[in-house]
C-alpha cells in the first residue's frame, strides 16, 4: 500500500468508508454511470476481510481454472487473484491481464516482478476491442467488474469473441460491491450477448456465473 494512503488513512480513517457506502448509494439507485473503480482503491478492496469472507482458493476452485490454460482476466486489480490464477495455470499455461487504467496494469506489473510469476503478461487494453485474435483464450474471466463497463453486453459480445469453441466465460459478482448486479440480470446480458448459461455456482450474495460461447 503506498505511503501516502497509508497517511490518509490514519488522518482521515473514516474516509474510505465514506467514499465507498457513497458508491454504493449511488449506484444502487443509479444515479452514477457504470465507470471503473478508482485504480487507487485497488489496495482497499483486497484486505483481509475480504479474503476471509471469500478465501482465494475457493475463488479460483469456481473459476474452473486449469493447468495448462490459456486465460484473460479483465480488470485485475490489486493482483491478489490474478496471481492465484496464474500459479493454478503452471509453468504451462498463460494469463493474461487487461485493464482501461494504465495505473492498474503498472501497479500490476510491479507485483508480477516482486513475486517472480512469470506465466503472466499485464496490458492495458479496452474491453470492447479487445487485442486479440478470435479464439485466443480457454477462459476468460472478471471478479466484481462487469457492472463497472458502461456497454456490458458488447464487452460479453467482445469476450465471446476471443474465447475458443470450447471455452468458458467466468462473472462474478459478490455484495456489498457498489456496481453489484443479481444473477438474473447478467444471465439476460449474456443471452443478449449470444452467450450460454452452463453453471452458477453460489447465492444471491456471492456467485459465479460460468457461460460458454453461443456459436453453432
Amino acid at each position: 500500500m503506498p505511503g501516502w494512503l497509508i497517511v490518509l488513512l490514519c488522518v482521515f480513517p473514516g474516509l474510505p468508508l465514506a467514499v465507498f457506502v457513497g458508491l454504493n448509494v449511488s449506484r444502487f439507485f443509479r444515479l452514477a454511470r457504470p465507470s471503473p473503480m478508482p485504480h487507487w482503491m485497488a489496495p482497499l478492496i483486497d484486505n483481509p476481510v475480504r479474503r476471509l469472507l471469500y478465501p482465494t482458493r475457493r475463488v479460483v476452485d469456481q473459476l474452473g481454472a486449469e493447468p495448462g490454460m490459456r486465460a484473460l482476466e479483465v480488470g485485475p486489480g490489486h493482483g491478489t487473484y490474478t496471481l492465484a490464477v496464474a500459479r493454478r495455470l503452471g509453468d504451462a499455461g498463460k494469463l493474461v491481464a487487461v485493464d482501461i487504467q494504465p495505473e492498474i496494469i503498472e501497479r500490476l506489473q510491479r507485483r508480477i516482478e516482486r513475486e517472480g510469476v512469470k506465466n503472466v503478461e499485464a496490458r492495458t487494453a479496452d474491453v470492447h476491442d479487445l487485442p486479440f485474435p478470435d479464439g485466443s483464450f480457454d477462459l476468460v474471466f472478471l471478479m466484481m467488474v462487469l457492472g463497472e463497463i458502461p456497454d456490458p453486453v458488447g464487452a460479453l459480445r467482445e469476450f465471446s469473441r476471443v474465447l475458443k469453441p470450447t471455452g468458458r466465460l467466468a462473472v462474478q459478482e459478490w455484495l456489498p460491491d457498489p456496481d453489484y448486479h443479481p444473477a438474473g440480470t447478467l444471465v439476460k446480458w449474456g443471452a443478449e450477448a449470444g452467450l450460454v448459461l452452463t453453471a452458477k455456482r453460489g447465492g444471491f450474495f456471492n456467485y459465479t456465473l460460468l457461460f460458454a460461447p453461443g456459436r453453432g
